[in-house]
């Protein structure tokens, strides 16, 4: 496993300060794009994903669900007003709490708080996922438990995950996965049996784990060209970018090393859907 030293609170403050910066990057849904057919904008991309795993989470009308590492809130809005789901958010960032929050509803309910600190009741969610987020947490393993706690049985597990390759070069070790991990202020950049022992682990059932790589890479290119575009437009984020105070502006750095991992197979991204077993009574 890839790893960088990093906390909750650090990962609260590298979104806090790179707020502006993301949602003129990509709008309220942080996170991959998934082209299907390739044709997609790269709004329709961003919603897809979302899509797909309402789907592998089998999320219908009236169910809870947990969405850890909510973001912005906009998946979190599509399970609601899309599925008629019962949705619960969890950040750790007040910047996205407060973007969250200012949508507007009872539905989603957004909490600003540290999944590893989470005190939901066992069994109380139908269906858990986590979009993107796995990666930030100090625990995976733990995290991945926690997550199984709160499930009921029967429920499903959806990790989208991007992590590292089967068999990364030193070269790209070093030079991409590590800073990716730094820059990025992930704890840590688990490989696909990683995740399959922490969840097995967690006492969960994989049902299936797809490997869309190269149904997501398109997202950086794109990252990319706005970062390059707003440079030059946006006297905000020039000012971010250029001043020796912002601790976080080398990720625009970083959007090109995880463009370029993506492209020699160093980083992966894979889909996890879990279950977990129903209760079983006296034979």
């Amino acid at each position: 496993m890839i790893s960088a030293a990093t906390t909750g609170e650090a990962v609260a403050s590298h979104y806090d300060e790179l707020d502006p910066y993301y949602r003129s990057l990509w709008g309220q849904h942080v996170h991959h794009g998934l082209w299907e057919t390739g044709r997609e904008s790269a709004q329709e991309a961003v919603i897809a994903l979302s899509h797909t795993v309402a789907r592998r989470a089998g999320i219908t009308e009236g169910m809870r669900v947990c969405d850890v590492g909510c973001g912005y809130g906009g998946t979190a809005h599509l399970l609601a007003a899309s599925y008629g789901a019962q949705v619960t958010g969890i950040t750790v960032s007040p910047k996205q709490y407060e973007a969250a929050i200012a949508q507007g509803g009872a539905n989603p309910d957004f909490v600003l708080r540290d999944w590893m600190e989470n005190d939901f009741p066992s069994a109380s969610f139908d269906a858990v996922i986590a979009i993107e987020s796995t990666e930030h947490l100090p625990d995976v393993a733990h995290g991945v438990r926690e997550m199984s706690r709160v499930l009921r049985p029967g429920g499903r597990l959806v990790i989208c995950a991007w992590m590292a390759g089967p068999d990364p070069e030193p070269w790209e070790v070093r030079h991409l996965l590590k800073p990716i991990c730094r820059e990025g202020c992930l704890v840590g950049m688990g490989n696909k049996e990683d995740y399959e022992r922490w969840i097995a682990d967690a006492g969960l059932a994989m049902e299936s784990e797809e490997d869309i790589s190269r149904k997501v890479r398109r997202t950086w290119p794109i990252c990319i060209r706005r970062t390059l575009a707003g440079f030059f437009a946006d006297p905000s984020l020039r000012r971010y970018l250029l001043s020796d105070f912002s601790r976080n502006r080398i990720f625009a750095l970083t959007l090109m090393r995880i463009w370029i991992a993506y492209v020699t197979g160093a980083m992966r991204y894979v889909v996890f859907t879990a279950t977990k077993p129903p209760l079983t009574g006296p034979s």
